[in-house]
Order: structure tokens, then sequence, then C-alpha cells
């Protein structure tokens, strides 16, 4: 047999194959009627397309499962909501100032707030020590002058409570005290202040000075 002669039988036999299958085809819709009408060619082949086609899922190993599944666990997790930012803590008040001290206007308010001041500038004397000796210079009286001794014929009379005279009252003013020798806090406070320094205290003083 030549070449050409089995070339020309086997397409026969491919044209052949070719028409039997159409022809079963035409039979199976034939015969199948409204049935044979929901196959779709195009739809069969998608299908026979995707079958063929598709990958096989893979197998996890034996030993990474234990692995997956806390992954999946994990990954199933609700994620928490996060932490709110602390609240600042409110600063406490600062303590009121504290209220002014009030002194009554008489010999007992005169010496005590004398004896704050006298504290505040390191100036020694006592309660005691002042109070006897204003009893003894002008019993008490502010406005107690003097016109009578030596330093009233000089001309600077002794003056207030513990019976100062203008220059030494000058020499030996406390600053936070009135500049007048009437007022009786500063009269004490400069008299103190004095005797402090000649006498030790006020209390050392028992007599004129």
């Amino acid at each position: 047999m030549s070449i050409k002669s089995s070339r020309t039988k086997a397409v026969a036999r491919t044209a052949g194959s070719a028409t039997l299958a159409l022809a079963a085809l035409a039979a199976i819709t034939s015969a199948g009627g409204e049935h044979a009408n929901a196959v779709k060619p195009a739809a069969l082949a998608s299908t026979i397309a995707q079958e063929t086609t598709a990958t096989p899922a893979v197998p996890v190993p034996p030993a990474l499962q234990h692995v997956a599944k806390q992954a999946e666990k994990q990954a199933a997790a609700p994620v928490p909501a996060p932490m709110p930012a602390p609240k600042a803590l409110a600063q406490p008040a600062p303590p009121p100032a504290p209220a002014p001290v009030i002194y009554p206007n008489t010999l007992d308010g005169w010496i005590r707030q004398s004896l704050d001041i006298m504290a505040a500038h390191g100036i020694p004397g006592s309660y005691d020590g002042i109070y006897r000796n204003i009893i003894r210079e002008s019993s008490g009286n502010p406005g107690a002058i003097n016109l009578y001794d030596s330093n009233a014929a000089m001309g600077i009379p002794s003056k207030g409570l513990l019976q100062v005279i203008d220059p030494t009252f000058n020499a030996y003013h406390v600053s936070g005290t009135s500049w007048n020798i009437w007022d009786p806090v500063a009269n004490i406070v400069a008299a103190c202040n004095y005797a402090a320094n000649r006498y030790g205290s006020m209390d050392n003083v028992d007599s004129a000075y």
C-alpha cells in the first residue's frame, strides 16, 4: 500500500468518527425533547473545563495540623477594643491663704501684735516684760508725754507707751511698722529693739532706761 493511500484512509476514519459523534448528539437531542434543551452545550463545555483544570486541595501534614488549628482560632477570635486613655488626675487645689490675724485695739492687742513683729525680726522680749515696763512708764496710755524731765528740757520729750524720745524711735524703728511715734505698736517695737541692743531684752529693764 502506498503512503498516499494510507493517509487517505486515516482522513476518512477521522471524518467518519466526527460524523458518528454528531449523529449521536443529534439522537440524544431528539430523544430527550424538552429535557435536552436544559443542557446547553456552552455550559457543558464550561463545566468540563472547570473539572479538568481545578487544582486539587493539598492536605495539611499531620505535624502541622495543630499549628493550622491555632491559626484558625486566632483568626476567628474577636479583636479586643483598645483600652481607653487614663484620665488625668485633677490637681488638688492649693490650700487657702491663712486669714490675717486681727488684733484688738487694746493694750493686750498692741503687746501681742508687737511680739509677733519682734519674733519676725529676731527681737527678744516677753509679754510680761513689756507689760510691766508699759505700766511703769505710761500706765498704758499711748498718748502719754513727759514734759518735765531732762529730755523735755532739751526739746525731745519722751512719748507714748514706753516713753521713747524721737531720736531713739528713728534710730531703732522696725520696718513694717508706722513711722508715727504715737502709734502703740511702732512705739513698743522700737523701744524693745533699743532695749535689746542696750540691755539684752526689755525683760532686763526695771527702771527708766
